[in-house]
């Protein structure tokens, strides 16, 4: 499959074009940034939010066979102004949605977040039916992209499938990334479960490993023909071995972590 990867330069990024590659993939990416270094798929320095600037990758990029679905990347990935968070995650999103129209490019894969859920406390069961709770102007985002898609799923018959990403990191480093965990390997199964599963609609699934602590449902990700095969407990005596604290409580009381605390408050408009 011919696949737009925007955002390519980022951290899951760089981990995922060259897995999308080693699965037969073939990748085209696109980002603010130059290529890292040896990157050999084709690479276009652009603004996913300037509609001008997609449509002339799309152009290029279809010269040599069409593009035939989009992982969406990119986006500020921390807390930063409301106007930000929209431009970044919402707009971003219309903007490459529109030009799959255009197209005819009929999925998108977008690397939503826990934080769209955020606030959901941790002793309550985390899954498809979990209703939007934010826990940060990112989590809205999240939530508006999300629902961006679900409008563009049923108007325009689009498979687009909304992935709320956990810790993706190369090992977890708190003890609620003992659940939260989603290795580099599992992230890259994920999108080529995601992208390759027949007739998905608009989906909703949980990125994590498959971890004994985790809390998350994988039944979604699962029914997509996601199978996780790490698990953070390789990781747990270590990390029990240091000294418990405050923080390691205030992180395990929400799916969100840290994010729900006053740390992360600010005005919706400055």
């Amino acid at each position: 499959m011919k696949v737009l990867v925007t955002g390519a330069a980022g951290s899951i990024g760089r981990v995922l074009v060259p897995g999308l590659v080693d699965r037969g993939h073939e990748v085209v990416g696109m980002d603010l940034h130059v290529a890292p270094d040896g990157t050999t798929c084709p690479w276009y320095v652009a603004d996913c939010g300037d509609p001008d600037a997609v449509e002339a990758t799309l152009v290029d990029a279809s010269q040599a066979g069409p593009v035939e679905a989009v992982v969406h990347l990119a986006g500020i990935p921390d807390e930063t102004s409301l106007d930000d968070a929209l431009a970044s995650h919402v707009l971003t999103t219309g903007t490459l949605l529109d030009a799959m129209v255009r197209h005819g490019i009929s999925r998108m894969v977008y690397a939503s977040s826990n934080h769209a859920v955020g606030r959901t406390p941790s002793s309550e069961a985390v899954d498809t039916r979990t209703l939007p709770r934010p826990d940060t102007f990112y989590g809205v985002g999240k939530v508006a992209a999300e629902a961006l898609l679900r409008l563009y799923a049923d108007r325009h018959q689009i498979d687009a499938v909304a992935l709320r990403i956990g810790s993706f990191l190369l090992q977890p480093e708190t003890r609620r990334q003992l659940g939260t965990w989603l290795s580099h390997d599992d992230a890259v199964r994920m999108v080529d479960a995601a992208l390759t599963t027949p007739d998905p609609g608009f989906a909703v699934a949980y990125g994590i490993s498959n971890n004994t602590r985790a809390w998350w449902d994988l039944e979604a990700g699962r029914a997509l023909g996601y199978e996780p095969e790490d698990d953070a407990e390789q990781f747990a005596d270590a990390l029990q071995a240091q000294p418990a604290s405050d923080d390691d409580e205030v992180e395990a009381a929400y799916v969100g972590g840290p994010f729900v605390t006053e740390a992360y408050y600010r005005p919706a408009r400055d």
